[in-house]
């Protein structure tokens, strides 16, 4: 080769390089791109032998209505990336929990419908026990297989009583909270301590002080029924948008006090005091 020939091959090549490295910057930078997200949210809800049969079925009708309605859609577009991440967990005993839709992102219309259609189309099941410890930290392990990177990370626990199984609640929350990770809660009141041993009549005292935690985190309860949709929408936009917990109380009505005997609601040991004093181990 030729001093001509070589130096213009030298110049090629300082020429190409550069081109190379750029063309291979856009592609990183293009995947990153699709799988970044303005939230990872894991949806995990109780499906414990307290939940009846219609507590299960207002929850998944709500958080199906709720991810494909107008406020929740808006509240994505809105978004800095206008797309989120989202997977809906069951949880139980401190064994039993499960990804009942697995993650998917959620980006308009199209997204929504299909990760509800998933939603709708599995069947319900219960099984024993209350484990909000065990459902924390399956929660946590999530995030680690969601393949996206979210500018914010939020567990919502919804659920109609205490941890009364497995490890002790304060203990996997601070946990969970050193990750990084808010934990929101929607404590479901749908019942009085009168009718069932193992319900506390201030339940979302008792999601305030035990289970939430993180920059923002709120608790959102439920108090009948027919509030269920509304409150699960709610929820939804306030989590997206990253909105302070600026929730209106619930409509005013008598509150039990706890049962005789028994810790305060801010105790968080006292579900598995309610459950020694029921079934005595």
């Amino acid at each position: 080769m030729g001093a001509i020939a070589a130096r213009a091959l030298r110049a090629l090549i300082r020429m190409v390089l550069p081109l190379a490295a750029l063309a291979g910057a856009a592609t990183f930078a293009a995947k990153a791109a699709e799988t970044d997200v303005d939230l990872e949210l894991v949806l995990a809800v109780d499906i414990s032998y307290s939940m009846d049969t219609e507590e299960q079925q207002v929850q998944r009708e709500g958080y199906a209505a709720a991810i494909v309605s107008k406020p929740v859609l808006d509240a994505i577009r809105d978004g800095m990336l206008g797309r989120i991440a989202v997977t809906y967990v069951e949880w139980a005993g401190s064994e039993e929990q499960a990804t009942i839709v697995p993650w998917r992102i959620i980006d308009g219309p199209e997204s929504a419908r299909a990760f509800a259609e998933a939603l709708a189309a599995q069947p319900l099941r219960r099984a024993y026990r209350t484990s909000i410890s065990g459902a924390l930290a399956y929660a946590a392990r999530a995030f680690e297989a969601s393949g996206v990177r979210g500018l914010r990370k939020v567990i919502d626990v919804s659920g109609d009583g205490p941890n009364n199984q497995g490890e002790m609640v304060e203990r996997v929350r601070d946990e969970v909270l050193e990750r990084g990770v808010v934990i929101n809660g929607l404590p479901l009141m749908l019942k009085r301590p009168s009718l069932a041993m193992m319900d506390l009549g201030d339940l979302d005292a008792y999601y305030r002080d035990c289970v939430i935690g993180g920059p923002g985190a709120f608790v959102l309860p439920v108090r009948s029924v027919d509030q269920f949709p509304d409150a699960v929408r709610t929820k939804l936009v306030m989590e997206i948008a990253g909105l302070p917990p600026a929730v209106p109380e619930a409509p005013a009505e008598p509150r039990p006090t706890p049962a005789a005997g028994l810790a305060g609601p801010s105790s968080c040991t006292v579900g598995e005091q309610l459950w020694r004093d029921r079934f005595g181990n």
